[in-house]
């Protein structure tokens, strides 16, 4: 019989390996071997986007270098990252998953989260739930297409249970557990505690989550200098305290230079391309921008250069790419590996301060150059793009998923 107490309230579910499982799912011949998505192929300063569980097997992870994953397996296959395939995939994902209930929070390209409501708070009605949805998943998207699931009292600890068993795991982490079902993991096991939040605790002289686990929450508050160790104690107790909703205060796009690209001016002519479809999705998402920032990774040196201007409130393509060009400007003369743009400091459309002297068909101009875009994929670009129009196509961010009509 269920306590009460035990609350569970959520399921996050976490798609294993998604980039190479979508790759096994498209070519039956890469199931069952060891395979790692890179952004191209034979490059050996790149790295990988994701290894299958037959790569993960030998130590190869997302970040591992192309170079170092050939030691680690001679016998690994690279495939070259189709981010379309893996957008359609989370689509059809999403599909299978709304069958059976309804999503409330998609958190990435490969994570999603679902409250559980009346009678799926049951610990044997959630278990069916979850089995249903892997279920339907593999018979409605593809059977390469595993996933683990975390059910718990909020979603924090719903993730950290998603975690604790994969591949196509099932956890649950309930109130009555805690905290020593907690004490077999690693602090950095816990969503929000990086390689600098581990040493800021190691510095407390706490080197485990038994540790961690036994601060009181003003100790914890302290810890983590303000209201967020407030919100970590609640949830290691199992308590559901949601994070305050937050709006996009930024956006932007990045890309590694293939190797016939390395120099000053196709690099340039990338971050143009990179700029205007940042400026698009500005558009696209109702916003304005008062920031712009560059930033350029040096291929010859460990180093990077990172630039900003400040600007008036604008969505302006051809305002923005005067004002990257004046940062480009500045640009040391050394050889690029990748670059960067990023609009910051942005405004809604509705708190948009009009100005007297605002150019109209300048943004009218940008807006049917969007629909043109839209409707004919992206076939009316700047002419200074045209050879390199290939160049910097679309990527998926883990955090944000694409539209389709962007590839």
């Amino acid at each position: 019989m269920n306590n009460p107490n035990d609350g569970l309230k959520y399921l996050l579910l976490d798609l294993n390996s998604y980039f190479a499982s979508c790759e096994q799912e498209l070519d039956s011949h890469l199931r069952g071997k060891p395979i790692a998505v890179v952004p191209m192929l034979n490059v050996e300063t790149t790295c990988c986007l994701a290894a299958s569980y037959e790569a993960k097997a030998f130590g190869i992870k997302t970040g591992t270098l192309v170079k170092e994953a050939k030691q680690m397996c001679p016998d690994i296959i690279f495939v070259q990252a189709q981010h379309e395939h893996y957008v359609y995939f989370h689509h059809q994902i999403i599909n299978a998953v709304e069958s059976c209930i309804h999503i409330a929070q998609v958190l990435s390209i490969d994570e999603m989260l679902c409250e559980l409501t009346g009678s799926q708070k049951k610990i044997e009605i959630a278990v069916e739930l979850s089995k249903k949805i892997k279920t339907t998943i593999r018979s409605k998207v593809g059977q390469c297409l595993r996933c683990s699931i975390g059910l718990s009292t909020n979603p924090f600890l719903a993730k950290v249970a998603s975690d604790m068993k994969k591949p196509d795991g099932l956890t649950l982490i309930l109130k009555k557990d805690l905290p020593e079902l907690l004490y077999t993991l690693k602090l950095r096991d816990f969503p929000g505690i990086g390689p600098q939040m581990e040493k800021r605790i190691n510095q407390f002289g706490i080197v485990s989550v038994k540790q961690l686990c036994q601060l009181t929450q003003t100790e914890m508050k302290k810890l983590w200098g303000g209201i967020n160790g407030d919100r970590f104690y609640l949830w290691l107790q199992g308590e559901d305290v949601s994070l305050p909703h937050s709006k996009s205060q930024s956006l932007g796009h990045q890309h590694v230079l293939e190797p016939k690209l390395r120099d000053r001016k196709s690099a340039y002519q990338v971050t143009q391309k990179l700029l205007i479809r940042a400026a698009r999705r500005l558009r696209r998402e109702g916003f304005y921008t008062k920031k712009i920032s560059l930033h350029v990774r040096f291929a010859d040196l460990y180093d990077s250069f990172d630039s900003y201007e400040n600007l008036e409130e604008t969505q302006d393509t051809l305002t923005l790419l005067h004002a990257i060009t004046r940062l480009w400007e500045k640009l040391p003369q050394h050889k690029p590996f990748k670059v960067g743009v990023t609009l910051s400091n942005l405004i809604e459309e509705k708190h948009h301060q009009f100005s007297l002297f605002k150019t109209e068909s300048r943004e009218n101009l940008m807006q049917t150059i969007d629909k043109i875009n839209d409707k004919f994929k992206d076939k009316v670009y700047f002419g200074a793009l045209c050879d390199r129009n290939q160049a910097a196509t679309t990527k998926i961010a883990f955090r944000r998923i694409p539209k389709m009509s962007e590839f």
